[in-house]
């Protein structure tokens, strides 16, 4: 079977899209184009700037380095223990677990049920 794919790298490529360009565009309505695709890849560098800042700033105090996959519920706690700036010494994961919760500001324990009447 004979392979029909393009072997052409670099520069070639360039051209093609150009001289496509031209012929469906245009001499006269190519530069309109350019000026659109233009202000359209500004304004995506824009707003995928402002979404980093955003991150950013949610991220805010909490310094989350993890190099690999999480495989215990202990290795998690640790995890977010020591990123909110709690020592993990000789605590008990519920010990983490309230510790981690003060730390983010929650009142009620995942484990109750706060609907209850």
């Amino acid at each position: 079977m004979s392979d029909f794919a393009l072997n052409i790298i670099g520069n070639d490529w360039i051209m093609i899209v150009l001289v496509a360009l031209v012929l469906l565009l245009g001499t006269k309505r190519l530069p309109d184009a350019t000026k659109k695709l233009a202000r359209v890849m500004a304004q995506y560098d824009k707003t995928k700037n402002m979404v980093q800042d955003e991150l950013k700033k949610a991220k805010g105090e909490f310094n989350l380095d993890i190099s690999g996959p999480v495989m215990s519920e202990r290795q998690k706690l640790e995890t977010l223990a020591k990123s909110l700036g709690v020592n993990t010494e000789g605590k008990t994961d519920d010990d983490l677990r309230s510790l981690v919760n003060s730390k983010l500001g929650g009142s009620a324990k995942p484990d109750q049920d706060t609907t209850k009447q």
